[in-house]
This record gives C-alpha cells, structure tokens and sequence, in this order.
C-alpha cells in the first residue's frame, strides 16, 4: 500500500515514462523530472537494476548532468542483501529525486520488492520526494504490476500476468511502449482483474506526471491511453476459461497527448493547454 504522506506534507510526483524518451534533441521529458525534483538544486539517484547493460546507469548520469543537476548517484542493486546496506539507504534519504531506468520489470521487483529500499522509496514519495521511471521503471511504480503479456487489442483470460510492484500508487495499471507493442489489449485485461484501478498506456517518448493533487499532465510526443473502468457494468472474467475472450461493458477511453490532462478525483478528461494554443 502506498504510504501515508504526513501530516501537513505533500506527496511527490510520480513520473512514468513510456520507454524510448528522447535523449538528444529534445530531452523536454527528463528536464522536466528534474524541475519536479528540484532543478539545478535537484540530488538524484538513479537505479539502473532493471537493466543488465552496465552502460544504463552512466548514460542516464550523463544525461542529467547535462541537463544541469550536479550530484547524480547511480545506485545498483545486484542482490536482496545490498537493499539492506545502510550506506545506500542514507544515500536515498538525502535525494529529492529517483529514477528506475529501463529493463526487465520482474528483476526490479523480485530484487528490491518488500526490501528497506522499496519501503524507503514508498516513504520518500510520500514525504515528497519526486519518483520516475522509464519502461520497465514506469512499470514497477504502482502496486499492480504487469510483469508480461501477449500483443492485441482484445480482452482475453490469462492473456497478462500481474506481480506487485513497488506501490507508490494502487489508483494507477501502468504500461509502456504501448502503441509501438500493440498493448491495449493486456491493459484491459488487466483491469478487468481489477476495475477499481485506472489504465495508463503511455506511448514511447510520453510521461504521465501524476501531481501531488493526482493530477495526470501529459508531456511528450505520443500518446496516454487512459482507461477508466470506474463505470464497468458486466464484466464475465470470472466465467471464462483461460485463452477465451472477455465481455466489459462500462469502460470509459481517452487518449490524450501533450497539455491533456486527467482528474483521478473527478475522473474527468480536459483537453487542457490544448484548447489555449488552438484560441
């Protein structure tokens, strides 16, 4: 569950990336996570343990030294015990942003879930630390976790399977590089496990930034597809078997692009910033 912000604070961002941001031309993404995190007074970690290139965690240090942040840590994980290691515990309590860069979903959460480090981010977030990820490190954000599932745009049993993720949020089923992997139909499976939650299906290059007020501002080149299953009617999940199709009805989409936002309080769409440029 995620943790209880304290009395009189305020909850961090919460930033997932849907994969492939752009690093060179136009890093208006990462500039913003760290705006969120601070600005130039930002202090960073970023954990690259989704990844097993050894370049990963030096490239995105690179990145956000570029962007101007002058203390940017990388801090690997290659075991359970090193999430129990004061030193790097210490190290996160001092940061006013982390980052999960991308990979492999389940190595982030069977390495860090249920740890002092996963417990210290929850913590952190809710004390107002700014979090993101990108790709698999978007994934991992919320509880519900997809771990993996098949392509299409149909609703079908046991076509995803969920593991829990770090659990910054349970209002949020996070999933990447959606329309480039033809996600849509994981997703609603997804939901239709767990209809309280709300859909995010980012695009490559496009961020959910979930405010403190849980906000959803949308930033980027692509897409968010938003699904809502808030108003599910019928849904014969539980009397199907395994591979066969799944009836929903009731569920609310929206795909929003850069300056769309949504209200998780209202469950309203706006097309946002988008109806200013076009006056």
């Amino acid at each position: 569950m995620p943790s209880k912000v304290p009395e009189g604070g305020t909850r961090g961002w919460i930033i997932p990336i849907g994969g492939a941001e752009n690093k060179e031309n136009d890093r208006h993404i990462l500039e913003r996570f760290v705006r969120c995190s601070g600005g130039r007074e930002a202090d960073l970690v970023v954990i690259p343990t989704a990844s097993r290139m050894n370049e990963t965690g030096p490239r995105y240090e690179r990145l956000f030294k570029a962007i101007g942040v002058d203390r940017v840590t990388v801090m690997d994980f290659d075991t359970r015990r090193d999430c129990q290691e004061p030193g790097r515990l210490a190290r996160l309590e001092e940061a006013t942003g982390i980052f999960f860069t991308g990979g492999n979903q389940l190595r982030l959460s069977t390495l860090l879930g249920g740890t002092p480090v996963a417990k210290l981010v929850r913590a952190l977030n809710a004390r107002g630390v700014t979090v993101g990820g990108t790709s698999a490190g978007a994934s991992i954000l919320s509880e519900h976790m997809i771990a993996f599932g098949d392509e299409g745009a149909s609703v079908v049993s046991g076509s995803v399977r969920l593991a829990p993720g770090l659990g910054l949020t349970n209002r949020f089923i996070i999933d990447q590089h959606f329309r480039q992997r033809d996600r849509l139909g994981r997703l609603l499976t997804a939901l239709a496990y767990n209809p309280f939650a709300v859909g995010i299906g980012l695009d490559e290059d496009t961020a959910a930034f979930i405010g403190p007020d849980e906000t959803v501002e949308i930033e980027g080149s692509g897409g968010v597809t938003i699904v809502d299953g808030a108003d599910v009617s019928f849904s014969s999940m539980d009397s199907v078997s395994e591979g066969q199709p799944v009836c929903m009805l009731g569920l609310r989409l929206h795909i929003l692009v850069a300056g769309a936002t949504f209200n998780m309080h209202t469950r309203e769409a706006s097309a946002g910033t988008l109806v200013q440029r076009k006056e």
